[in-house]
């Protein structure tokens, strides 16, 4: 045993660093870091979690800093300023690796539209106003059910529908629209929309906006685009005239920054013919992935405009099984717009207790964490457990 050597100290950081660079999986990161306490302080330090996030999805580098929000009163030891920056590191390490194993987890399936905010233009409001498109039925109480635009000339003139999802952070990965067939016009016009585009960000109004209630709260809200911040714009997809509920998956999963989600309707390819203009009818709308809360959440400097990452430990507990709450959320029914959006304001992710604690050990970030700050660690194994 006398000729017992450290790996990544015999690579040395240059080489080593590009060596774990290479690991996608999270779980990889876990496993490593629990080697010895001289890996685990290699992989803080350096921001491998941090920089597997923002190879997943590059929405992460919005962040300006990580902070843990805690119920639990914690005594704050004075130390070195060296100590500060390594809790500060171990914060982000393990809330990074949080995020990291949920952007890696299977694309999340339920609808996470919480409310419709407002749309560019409405031809008949309140009857064909954007909170029909919630209802996923063409028919609702007797009559159609369904979101029309004003009427243009034009046929390029576009059109946007801007909703607020469940939660301020959520991994969005499909959005699926449906045109609006008009079976009470003669031969049944599919009003759709040439191509569409995605838009997340968030209201520079703040978060506690509620809907729009007037159609001329509507116009002055899509007049007036400063009104958000938009942190994502997808590609163009182009749009079928059919009356069906059409699937337009992202490229990859995008985080939604500040939980709005705008719909950019692009051309127009049906005219009405009792007034020879040109509408874009939309039935339904659902925005599909996972929200992040209640473990994570954002926060919004107004002085600055600065995200922060904020990450609740205490609500691990409170978490349930993704697998029942996507059952739930999974194909529409007619009472699916009354509960889904109820639903979508409980916990999330399926993780247990025991197996969030084994990939982030005990979520106390400010803990001493037994390490001994100092930098001549010994090579004992670190209590952050690999995950299962």
């Amino acid at each position: 045993m006398e000729n017992r050597w450290d790996f990544l100290e015999w690579l040395g950081p240059d080489a080593a660093t590009a060596v774990l660079m290479l690991l996608d999986d999270p779980g990889d990161l876990v496993r490593v870091s629990s080697v010895s306490r001289s890996w685990r302080r290699f992989v803080i330090a350096n921001g491998f979690t941090k920089n597997l996030c923002l190879r997943i999805s590059p929405e992460v580098s919005k962040f300006a800093h990580v902070t843990e929000v805690s119920t639990v009163s914690k005594t704050t030891e004075v130390g070195s300023s060296s100590a500060v920056e390594w809790q500060s590191m171990e914060r982000e390490h393990k809330v990074y690796l949080y995020l990291g194993h949920c952007l890696s987890l299977p694309k999340g399936k339920r609808d996470c539209i919480y409310q419709a905010i407002c749309a560019s233009s409405t031809d008949n409001y309140p009857d064909e106003s954007i909170e029909n498109t919630l209802e996923p039925s063409e028919i609702a109480d007797g009559r159609p059910s369904y979101w029309s635009s004003g009427g243009q000339r034009d046929a390029s003139v576009p059109e946007s529908l801007t909703y607020r999802l469940v939660a301020n952070l959520c991994i969005v990965s499909e959005i699926k629209i449906r045109p609006f067939k008009a079976f009470f016009q003669y031969g049944d016009p599919v009003y759709s929309a040439k191509s569409v585009r995605f838009r997340m960000g968030y209201s520079r109004l703040g978060q506690g906006q509620s809907s729009c209630i007037t159609n001329e709260y509507a116009e002055h809200q899509s007049a007036d685009d400063d009104n958000y911040y938009w942190t994502y714009t997808s590609p163009e997809f182009p749009m079928l005239q059919e009356n069906v509920l059409q699937s337009f998956k992202l490229p990859s999963p995008v985080i939604c920054l500040g939980g709005i989600l705008q719909i950019e309707l692009l051309g127009r390819v049906q005219k009405q013919a009792m007034d020879d203009l040109y509408y874009i009818c939309v039935c339904h709308v659902q925005v599909i992935g996972r929200p992040l809360s209640p473990v994570l959440g954002l926060d919004i400097l107004e002085s600055t405009g600065s995200l922060v990452l904020k990450c609740f430990p205490e609500a691990r507990s409170c978490t349930v099984s993704q697998d029942t709450e996507e059952d739930e959320a999974g194909e529409s029914s007619s009472h699916h717009s009354s509960t889904v959006r109820l639903e979508h304001l409980r916990a999330v992710g399926r993780w247990t207790g025991a197996s969030l604690s084994a990939l982030l050990g005990p979520m106390q970030f400010s803990d001493d964490d037994n390490d001994g700050d100092s930098d001549g660690g010994d090579d004992d194994a670190s209590e952050e457990e690999p995950a299962a």
